[in-house]
């Protein structure tokens, strides 16, 4: 590979890893198909490849690319007229959004992922939909984060790709009083991008902690664009609370660090306050959701900085209302560990037992590491021993496998 070569395919994974998802949200605004507005740019990236070495990296990577794949897009759109009933309305549709002006949304990326949360599109779909056009993730961390299997989470995008494009739904950004019944989407890829990216404790990998920055910088952009929404509040407190401990969750050696153990001194008290402030104004308008109970869960673990203590009653009462809210199993394991620490091991073990049979569990590994810690509590060595090495080999973290294997060393002991 020649030094032409090499920085040509630098710059074309930077500019995948950075802005993949926002070219294909681009292309698909156009031509309502995610699914030829990804072959489009997998082509022109293609093109890339071959004709940046020759005649140099362009100074504007990105429009050269969007270019590239629009002219892509065009020919394909072509060839397929010639097979199907056109549908001149909605590409009049598509020519009205390209050259509206989004005053009513201040960020093009922000107004992408309204215009991705479409009340046609089902409803458990569109979170997953912004985040892999939108915001660039693959269908297996999509997977991930809504604990599905990666094949099937891929079959369901295929498929509301190809409902967008059958049914003719319009990709367009909405209007500022279309924005409401879309929130739910929209926060839940936004909490799903900051998870993302605080699956990076240390704060290695710079495509995660930007993710994690980017995340929060869209949540405070929604929180002033509908102020008047307790949970876009609610998701903003929630981040800046976790955020606020992002120091502490290594020590100087690398190794993780888990929350009860950390030093509070460690902790960002300015973004602790500002979260609780946050929390305060969405708790005042009356309306109880997800976001608000993660966010108070939180402040309810961050007592331990003034207290010494963190509040376990109030986390499990808030672990309570959230199961009723959401009846998420990873809820119900958090409910299980706050049950351990009020009502003791064998409560919260019996609590881990109910979620046995759950097949959404059976690859997850903070249900087999609290399982080994409650089990090992209870004196059930041999049980705990299985249990750990269940999570040890589910964990992709070095850190944590180590801290769960120091755990079961101790238990052996």
């Amino acid at each position: 590979m020649t030094e032409r070569d090499a920085l040509a395919r630098a710059v074309a994974e930077r500019v995948a890893r950075e802005s993949y998802g926002k070219l294909v949200a681009f292309l698909a605004a156009r031509t309502r198909d995610v699914a030829a507005a990804e072959d489009a740019l997998a082509e022109a990236f293609a093109a890339a490849l071959e004709t940046w070495p020759a005649r140099g990296v362009p100074d504007n990577p990105q429009a050269w690319l969007l270019t590239a794949a629009r002219r892509k897009s065009i020919d394909a759109g072509r060839s397929r007229r010639r097979s199907e009933d056109a549908a001149p309305h909605l590409t009049l549709m598509a020519e009205e959004m390209e050259s509206q002006p989004h005053r009513d949304i201040p960020d093009e990326r922000l107004a992408l992922m309204f215009a991705c949360a479409h009340p046609s599109i089902d409803e458990a779909l569109r979170a997953p939909l912004i985040l892999q056009t939108v915001l660039g993730f693959d269908a297996a961390a999509i997977a991930s984060a809504f604990l599905v299997a990666p094949s099937a989470m891929g079959q369901r995008l295929v498929r509301a790709k190809a409902k967008i494009r059958g049914a003719g739904i319009p990709f367009r950004v909405p209007a500022r009083d279309e924005l409401s019944p879309r929130l739910d989407a929209v926060l839940q890829a936004i909490y799903a991008a900051y998870a993302e990216g605080w699956s990076d404790p240390a704060g290695t990998d710079p495509q995660r902690r930007n993710l994690a920055g980017e995340a929060i910088w869209l949540g405070r952009l929604v929180a002033s664009l509908l102020p008047g929404e307790p949970e876009a509040l609610g998701l903003l407190a929630l981040m800046l609370h976790a955020e606020a401990r992002r120091a502490a969750r290594r020590d100087a050696g690398g190794d993780f660090v888990p929350l009860g153990e950390q030093d509070t001194a460690l902790w960002d008290s300015t973004a602790m306050d500002e979260a609780e402030t946050l929390l305060r104004r969405a708790g005042a308008m009356g309306v109880l959701g997800r976001f608000q109970l993660e966010a108070a869960v939180q402040s309810a673990h961050n007592v331990r900085r003034l207290a010494g203590s963190a509040d376990w009653r109030a986390i499990l009462a808030l672990y309570d209302a959230l199961f009723a809210l959401t009846a998420s199993p990873v809820v119900a394991i958090n409910r299980a560990v706050a049950l351990a620490e009020t009502a003791g091991a064998a409560a919260g073990l019996s609590a881990l037992d109910e979620l046995a049979a759950d097949p959404r569990l059976a690859q997850h590994q903070p249900y087999w590491a609290a399982r080994a810690e409650l089990l090992a509590r209870c004196g059930r060595i041999a049980q705990a021993d299985e249990a750990y090495e269940q999570a040890i080999g589910l964990e992709a973290d070095p850190a944590i496998r180590r801290f769960l294997l120091r755990r079961r060393a101790r238990r052996e002991t």
